[in-house]
């Protein structure tokens, strides 16, 4: 994919964080952007935000982590910005805070943590790949996380949710091999948001990468395969380097 311009873009999470300063980037690359969240206010904010400077935007207020929300949501997008192009899977659930051990977690709070990081995106990619594969394009985007790799303590549930992510992406990535979709994963880093507030308050919030950042970095990655080439987990931090180089 040689540009976003032009193209239709879905993104999960976008009512704060990397998913909406991503919407409002890619909207200012003159993407058409359906951004997708639980939160119904914060989300037409940032949708109106984008309207006003010009961008194209639609708000789905929505739970991807409810199975009968799915269709609801594919349909909706393309009736009001066409066939989607490119999926960001970014929402994601740590579950409750402050975290807990794992030993502690509940199983109910487990299985919502899967469907929010691991069911959903699955779901959504099972119906919005159809229509990618028949165009011979698209891009799927995991948005990952170090958890993902290394084991913390409080941080599990989240953590097996993100190591599944990371494998859905290269199980697409593989059965996907020669159509055209490309799906990857990237880990964005620690990002000075909300989320990662409420899981360490007691993190000094100049140390964390901007979400603006590293949605440009992520936009590279989209439109650029040799960043992130299908079935790759990518590092948002290292992409910049490897543009200069390349």
């Amino acid at each position: 994919m040689d540009s976003i311009e032009g193209k239709t873009m879905l993104i999960t999470g976008a009512s704060r964080g990397l998913g909406a300063a991503l919407a409002r980037a890619a909207a200012g690359r003159g993407a058409r952007v359906v951004a997708v969240a639980r939160e119904e206010g914060p989300l037409l904010q940032v949708v109106a935000e984008i309207r006003a400077s010009g961008g194209a935007a639609f708000a789905l207020p929505a739970d991807v982590g409810d199975k009968d929300a799915i269709h609801g949501i594919t349909g909706a997008a393309a009736a009001l910005a066409g066939p989607i192009d490119v999926v960001v899977h970014n929402a994601s659930w740590l579950g409750p805070t402050p975290l807990g051990l794992l030993m502690d977690t509940a199983c109910e709070d487990l299985e919502r943590v899967l469907a929010v990081n691991l069911v959903g995106p699955f779901r959504l990619s099972r119906v919005l790949a159809g229509p990618m594969l028949l165009r011979g394009s698209g891009v799927i985007v995991h948005v990952s996380s170090d958890a993902a790799v290394s084991a913390y303590p409080r941080w599990g549930a989240y953590g097996v949710s993100k190591a599944a992510f990371d494998h859905l992406a290269r199980s697409f990535a593989a059965e996907l091999e020669g159509s055209g979709v490309r799906v990857f994963a990237i880990d964005p880093g620690e990002m000075d948001t909300r989320m990662h507030a409420e899981a360490m308050p007691e993190a000094d919030p100049a140390t964390l990468a901007r979400p603006e950042d590293v949605a440009q970095r992520l936009l590279a990655a989209i439109e650029d395969a040799a960043l992130a080439p299908a079935g790759a987990r990518v590092i948002a931090a290292e992409l910049g380097a490897l543009r200069r180089a390349s």
